[in-house]
């Protein structure tokens, strides 16, 4: 069990901390462990007067000293690791000081340098905190996992590290994704951080590289694939439910031709999400209903291309038709305004071995049989954008520089403010820069990207880039499944928390045609989503009739302060 206990008020407001931890063992939990800053009569209680210097420090001074030592290491991926040891000394510090300087640590803590500590992980990083799970271990499971569930866990992020960021198969390294993410969910949405548990199944890797390796510490073995991974996985999700059944389950960088297959097998069983697929498509719909509404335009009237044809190309896509849907289209006419391009091309009929989920989106051979291509059994980018005459072209390719000057400008030629989202990750991954977006169409693109970039000047007009970012909507829409209590993460959920985000950059837009709000706001942006997803989860029946949304919220959320001690003998 956990060895302390939040104290809240009838209103859901933390008090104070109750604990039986005493001396050093204090010291060592990094949710309790003020440093200096402990009080004197703590001091005292608690048994610390020896274990401390006599100088005080208040959070705010620990903030600054903490900052100036992040300001002194020589790169980002060193930034990284110390913020990460940080975390894991002195939780409530490390949370208040990237809080306070979120728009210069969120790409620390969270993407694009998560990914190099990713890759670090054997050599740098492999003390970190939270479960990895061997396959080797598959018939003790429940042994293993059973002290971690037995805690209050609200939350779990889990991984197989299949395909991490755009980086691809990265072993047990995944763990840093889930810490990562999880640290997002609680710097946007106030996530509650001692109730959330970051566990990677290390189910093997084809990564060679990491298999040749000397230090790599994961299981040296090929993944395992087919019924061995599906029973692995049902064997894990069992023991999960029976310990936590009312957890919120996250699944995160999931390879395609499993993270489908997971999500759609257990999400009618419990409450459970996937961030590349859903989040991703959630974030994406957000900024093009953004575009779209700057033009003043429905999307049933858009033609879009994408780049990328794997996971989170057809989960946006997925999402596109079923808002076309709700706009009055069939859902085949909705499909139709669709074109997918892949390794192999086009997607056509012709393709043969595509996957279901990309059948559904896959163009009849006929259709494309009289346009002038090379080679009609690999229909590429360039062609498609000469024939189609797209007015929003999608990037989830991690193919740097595969919008070249000649595609864009040949859209630009038809479309007159061209909708363009380079959504690949890490930033050298990028279909295109921004920069070159904007002069190639004259100031006239509507932009949105995956990876953080600065604003561009083009002819003495600032361009602000939002940054598609799921953080924007998966720690608002965490936030409010924890909130309800919600028993499913429904459709129309995750439609609540994109509608949220529109309706807030109409009024808090970040400079004229910015497709989304500014970062610095997205405490405010999260309650926004948290309400909408409690009320929508009223009303699709995955939780009570009656909630007092306001206070759920408060009794779910957390904030990186001091609370005082209380002794439990």
């Amino acid at each position: 069990m956990k060895n302390f206990q939040l104290q809240r008020d009838n209103h859901g407001n933390i008090q104070s901390i109750q604990t039986p931890l005493k001396e050093q063992a204090l010291l060592n939990n990094p949710f309790l462990n003020k440093g200096n800053a402990f009080s004197e009569k703590e001091r005292e209680v608690f048994q610390l007067k020896n274990l401390l210097p006599s100088t005080k420090e208040n959070l705010e001074q620990q903030v600054e000293a903490a900052y100036q030592e992040f300001k002194q290491q020589p790169d980002t991926l060193s930034q990284y690791i110390y913020l990460h040891h940080l975390h894991e000394k002195n939780v409530t510090l490390y949370f208040h000081l990237v809080q306070k300087y979120l728009k210069e640590m969120m790409p620390i803590v969270y993407t694009p340098t998560v990914g190099d500590a990713i890759r670090q992980y054997s050599h740098a990083l492999k003390d970190t905190k939270g479960i990895i799970l061997s396959y080797e271990n598959k018939n003790k499971l429940e042994e293993i996992l059973k002290p971690f569930l037995e805690k209050d866990i609200d939350l779990i992020l889990l991984t197989d590290s299949s395909a991490i960021l755009g980086i691809g198969d990265q072993g047990v390294g995944g763990i840093h994704i889930c810490i990562g993410k999880l640290a997002v969910y609680t710097l946007c949405a106030g996530i509650d951080p001692s109730r959330v548990l970051p566990i990677a199944l290390d189910v093997g890797t084809n990564n060679e590289a990491l298999l040749n390796d000397p230090a790599y510490v994961g299981w040296r073995h090929p993944r395992i694939e087919g019924k061995e991974y599906d029973d692995f996985i049902d064997a894990f999700v069992s023991c999960v439910r029976k310990y936590l059944p009312k957890v919120f389950l996250h699944w995160e960088d999931f390879d395609k031709n499993v993270a489908r297959k997971n999500l759609n097998r257990y999400r009618h069983q419990m409450c459970t999400f996937n961030d590349d697929m859903q989040g991703t498509g959630m974030i994406t719909l957000a900024s093009i209903l953004s575009a779209v509404s700057i033009l003043e335009q429905k999307l049933s009237q858009q033609r879009i291309v994408f780049f990328g044809a794997g996971t989170a190309a057809t989960g946006i896509a997925d999402q596109l038709v079923d808002m076309m849907v709700k706009e009055g289209l069939s859902l085949q006419e909705a499909r139709s305004h669709i074109w997918i391009i892949g390794k192999r091309g086009l997607l056509t009929t012709r393709l043969e071995g595509l996957a279901d989920f990309q059948q559904i989106y896959s163009r009849d051979a006929d259709q494309t049989k009289i346009w002038e291509v090379k080679n009609p059994d690999r229909i590429q980018l360039l062609e498609v954008v000469q024939h189609v005459h797209p007015t929003i072209l999608i990037g989830c390719s991690t193919v740097s520089g595969a919008f070249t000057e000649e595609v864009i400008k040949c859209m630009a030629g038809s479309a007159s403010h061209p909708i363009i989202l380079p959504l690949s990750n890490p930033t050298s991954n990028a279909e295109a820069v921004p920069e070159d977006l904007i002069r190639w169409t004259n100031g006239k693109a509507l932009i949105a990207t995956g990876s953080p970039f600065s604003p561009v000047v083009y002819e003495n007009k600032t361009y602000v880039i939002s940054q598609c970012n799921n953080a924007y909507v998966f720690p608002g829409l965490g936030l409010g499944i924890l909130a309800a209590k919600a028993s499913r993460v429904t459709d129309n959920m995750l439609y609540a928390a994109c509608t949220a985000l529109v309706k807030y950059k109409e009024t808090h837009a970040a400079s004229d045609h910015a497709l989304l709000p500014n970062m610095l706001h997205i405490r405010e942006i999260s309650l926004c989503i948290a309400r909408a997803v409690i009320q929508q989860a009223i009303d699709d029946n995955v939780t009570e009739k009656e909630i007092d949304i306001e206070k759920r919220i408060r009794e779910v959320s957390w904030e990186a302060k001091y609370y005082p001690l209380v002794c439990e003998e």
